[in-house]
């Protein structure tokens, strides 16, 4: 059996007020056709298939079309939530996508047929176990209490995430050797969606587990065949291991990933085992580029990254442009405009380095939200205070943990504001939360 590992598909995105629909439909439309020419029996999409819980219009007609032209290629599907998704976004298609090759594992459930299965492939005699893990949202395995420490609780969390994957994997066994010949089993391929010790990050990545588990250990992951990882952007092994990777999204989400080579996964499995691993790289639909540069080399540095860039593309590069300078650049854009005139480039941001920021004087600093993420701002004025003595640093690890809940929330309310089942979800968490505090 031959399966494609993707994942962060993040359809719907806008960067800096540019819609990424483009390089979406072109990426769709290849990885069709790899799955043809590859002879693909199924994808796996490891989690964020959406940028948020309620994506335009535009991004669900191309995932809805997507599952119909891979369908009539007869290759399967099996879609993964993310942090990102909206559960009853996806859940509400999911009887009607099975019609069409296609399961949905919105969230974590007791139903344990929902989340491991026979893949059966649709050109071949082929079969693979799949234990297919959403995105655990802690309050779905575990329940915090009242007096519990931030060690505690993190302890308490990495436990709920180990015996949920073992539980799942002690099922995917059980099938694995069901109606077969002495001897013999089926591969077990395993999915997830979180952060895992060690994982290389890059800008656009959020913290998904509240402050209470920074990262999940690869040795806690059961012995599966293959584990398909989602939300690290970047592809990468884990632990060297060449059997528990992440896929990486397809198309850079932030500027600090336009050096990235973006790949697929496509895993190979004969006799019950892993035999093969390939990266098949993503072609790039959209190009990106840092200026990291001083007032000095501004032209310099610009015309050097379009020469590096932009051979016969018919699209402009989108850039990033940081200044190192603790001087206030009043006449800036007006310098940058004139630079890029008759360029090949749109200029989507620019921003001083955050070491420029930090040099400046306080009473000279005009540093705007544009140059600042949410985090920095946070982090900002926890630097206000004395977190000295272990007392201070206890309360310091809580109030990070409570911003980044805080946030969470924000993001989910924001995805709700036209969805009453969300805005149930968030009611429900709400009380929940209420009452385990």
């Amino acid at each position: 059996m031959r399966i494609i590992h993707t994942s962060d598909w993040h359809l719907g995105q806008h960067f800096y007020g540019k819609s990424r629909a483009p390089e979406h439909q072109q990426f769709l439309n290849w990885l069709i056709e790899q799955s043809q020419s590859q002879q693909i029996d199924a994808i796996i999409v490891a989690g964020d298939i959406f940028d948020t819980g309620t994506p335009p219009s535009y991004a669900r007609e191309m995932y809805f079309d997507f599952i119909a032209k891979l369908h009539q290629a007869n290759c399967q599907l099996v879609v993964l939530a993310g942090n990102h998704d909206s559960v009853a976004m996806l859940s509400e298609s999911q009887n009607l996508l099975q019609q069409l090759s296609t399961r949905v594992i919105s969230a974590v459930s007791d139903n344990m047929a929902e989340q491991v299965f026979v893949l059966n492939s649709l050109k071949t005699e082929q079969q693979a176990v799949i234990c297919a893990i959403p995105f655990i949202r802690p309050r779905d395995i575990v329940k915090s209490y009242a007096g519990q420490s931030a060690s505690e609780k993190q302890r308490s969390l990495q436990q709920a995430i180990t015996g949920h994957y073992q539980t799942l994997f002690s099922q995917a066994q059980t099938l694995s050797v069901e109606n077969q010949a002495e001897d013999t089993r089926l591969s077990i391929i395993a999915t997830g969606h979180l952060t895992t010790i060690g994982a290389s990050l890059s800008e656009s990545v959020r913290d998904i587990y509240i402050g209470t588990l920074e990262a999940f250990p690869a040795s806690e992951f059961p012995a599966a065949d293959y584990i398909a990882l989602g939300h690290i952007h970047r592809p990468q092994k884990v632990t060297k291991s060449e059997h528990i990777r992440y896929s990486g999204s397809p198309i850079a989400l932030s500027f600090d990933e336009a050096k990235t080579e973006k790949s697929i996964v496509i895993a190979e499995f004969k006799n019950g085992e892993l035999s093969d691993v390939e990266l098949c790289p993503v072609p790039c639909f959209q190009a990106l580029a840092m200026v990291k540069t001083q007032l000095e080399t501004l032209t310099d540095n610009i015309m050097a990254v379009v020469e590096a860039n932009h051979s016969e593309r018919k699209e402009n590069i989108w850039l990033d442009i940081e200044i190192e300078s603790a001087e206030y650049l009043q006449d800036l854009s007006v310098r940058i405009e004139q630079i890029i005139a008759e360029l090949p480039v749109e200029v989507l941001l620019v921003r001083r380095s955050k070491k420029s920021r930090l040099e400046m004087p306080s009473h000279e600093k005009k540093i705007t939200l544009s140059e600042l993420s949410v985090q920095d701002v946070f982090d900002a004025r926890m630097e206000l205070e004395s977190w000295q003595s272990d007392e201070q640093q206890q309360r310091r690890t809580r109030l990070n943990s409570l911003y980044l809940d805080i946030a969470e929330q924000t993001q989910l309310a924001s995805s709700a504001a036209h969805s009453p089942e969300l805005n149930s979800i968030i009611d429900n968490s709400s009380d929940t939360k209420t009452e385990q505090k």
